[in-house]
């Protein structure tokens, strides 16, 4: 990373804030989200270009809403405040926020004044409206640079400090050109070059790996997904050897998956790789547990278990590196957000483990950018644009308690689901898809005789971020084929459902 292009958003509590740093990053401009309390003092250490206000679900006025340092605004470094950002500027700054008579949700048409926040806007734009709170009395030195018919002041500037507040959010797709106003401001505004690329953060990252691990031997958690198999890429090419990948087979991945993982990485890489073969110990410890919570707890600590066993047969192993990334850390509740689904790859080392830390070096990467590092680091396509495979794996895809036999209707299940989906093409639309096995058993009736078997659910969404998700809007000829290969050719199977909900609502995996 290149310390002259960071920008640093203060997170609020937004349910947007992620999608903020990615519109960031689009831009060619490396960002960090942090805590809202952070220091002036620090802002100024690491150099920022630029700082963000994220949008949130308080009130400036409210009981410990959260607040920023009122130092900030004497560094001399360009704000954009946006939604509750651009409130509580205002508050900071001497304005006054008050209740709107006329709330504003959804998409509103927005009328704009010349501002170079604006560049290459036509006078009226459609963009969304999220809040309760509004504007009043601008602090001294601001003016109006945009309006609804019920928002006096639906974005503000002060041209002088560089300060610029919007009311909507320019970070999702909903606003037309909202990319534009990002790269507007940190280019044109913060100055920053846009010169950041996946090579810089490759090059970087594998820099900064050797020189914190030196000597030492880490190990790597690979599960076979995406996020571990790149993690484990880049710890190969900064330490190599003193590298061991730990592939735990806990008979719980996808099928023909263990296989392929050992071909490619038992061969390609200079580190060493241990498959262990340990799916009857998840098995044992998984029987008759059917909270999702508990499942993900309960292979978390298997999987650490697995690795310090290993690891005291290798020898001193200082760190253990995992592929946890950005929406990972997110959903589990880290930082200030609420908890939505914990993760066995984020939390930290239970006490008892040997390892000195937890390497994560694709912490702060959405899912697509993920799969940009593993391109520059030369993974073949093949498993770089493979659907992800969370660390549980197929244990939070069999709802409800787990037997081996489940997993083995739910595996054929979903390899006919994927391989139909590729022959179509389908998959080149779709960044996540796969077949879940319900809780639910029904009638049905197979040549003439009544049957009582499962029903699977297949699952497919196209995302950007994995932050939010729509359908795939799959065929409904595939869909068939699909359906009538799963029911003619699993057994204990008698019905296939196509789950049609996007995230939010749901998660896109369903526990």
């Amino acid at each position: 990373m290149q310390k002259e292009e960071l920008i640093l958003i203060l997170d609020f509590c937004g349910q947007y804030n992620q999608l903020i740093a990615r519109r960031v990053r689009e831009c060619n401009v490396y960002c960090e989200i942090v805590r809202h309390d952070i220091s002036a003092e620090e802002i100024k250490a690491r150099g920022a270009k630029g700082v963000i206000f994220t949008g949130g679900p308080a009130s400036v006025y409210g009981e410990n809403a959260p607040l920023c340092d009122k130092e900030i605004f004497n560094l001399g470094i360009p704000v954009l405040g946006i939604c509750y950002g651009m409130q509580l500027m205002t508050h900071t700054l001497g304005g006054k926020v008050e209740r709107a008579d006329k709330r504003e949700y959804g998409e509103i048409e927005v009328n704009f004044s010349q501002s170079v926040l604006f560049d290459g806007f036509t006078d009226k734009n459609v963009c969304l409206m999220s809040h309760t709170d509004f504007v009043e009395t601008l602090p001294e030195g601001f003016e109006k640079i945009a309006y609804t018919s019920s928002c006096p002041y639906a974005a503000i500037e002060n041209k002088e400090k560089n300060f610029y507040g919007i009311q909507f959010h320019a970070e999702v797709n909903n606003t037309v050109n909202g990319t534009r106003i990002i790269d507007n401001f940190v280019k044109k505004i913060c100055g920053c070059s846009g010169s950041w690329q996946m090579s810089s953060f490759v090059t970087e990252t594998v820099k900064a790996l050797k020189e914190k691990i030196g000597d030492g031997k880490a190990l790597c958690a690979l599960s076979g997904g995406v996020d571990s198999s790149v993690a484990a890429a880049l710890l190969n090419a900064a330490i190599g050897e003193n590298l061991t990948c730990i592939f735990v087979d806990h008979g719980l991945m996808r099928k023909n998956e263990g296989d392929e993982v050992e071909e490619v990485f038992g061969k390609r890489f200079k580190s060493k790789f241990v498959r262990v073969n340990a799916e009857q110990r998840f098995l044992s410890r998984l029987a008759g547990v059917e909270d999702p919570e508990t499942k993900r707890k309960i292979i978390g600590e298997e999987f650490i278990n697995v690795f310090e066993e290993e690891a005291k047969k290798i020898g001193k192993v200082d760190f253990l590196v995992q592929g946890t990334i950005y929406p990972d850390v997110v959903e589990s509740g880290k930082g200030i957000g609420a908890s939505i689904k914990s993760h066995h790859n984020v939390g930290g080392l239970p006490d008892h483990v040997d390892f000195k830390e937890i390497v994560e070096p694709l912490r702060d990467l959405f899912k697509d950018e993920v799969r940009k590092v593993g391109r520059e680091l030369g993974i073949p396509d093949h498993l770089v644009d493979r659907p992800p495979f969370p660390g549980p794996g197929l244990a939070i895809r069999v709802i409800g308690d787990i037997t081996k036999e489940k997993l083995d209707i739910l595996r054929e299940a979903d390899y006919i689901f994927r391989e139909e989906l590729e022959r179509d093409g389908i998959n080149k639309i779709s960044n996540q898809y796969f077949a879940a096995l319900t809780n639910v058993r029904s009638v049905g009736v197979m040549g003439d005789y009544r049957t009582y078997d499962y029903m699977i659910a297949l699952r497919a969404v196209t995302t950007m971020d994995f932050m939010t998700a729509t359908i795939t809007r799959i065929p409904y000829e595939t869909l068939e084929r699909v359906s009538s290969r799963i029911v003619n050719e699993v057994k204990n199977v008698n019905r296939v459902v196509y789950d049609i909900t996007g995230k939010p609502p749901a998660t896109i995996e369903y526990e």
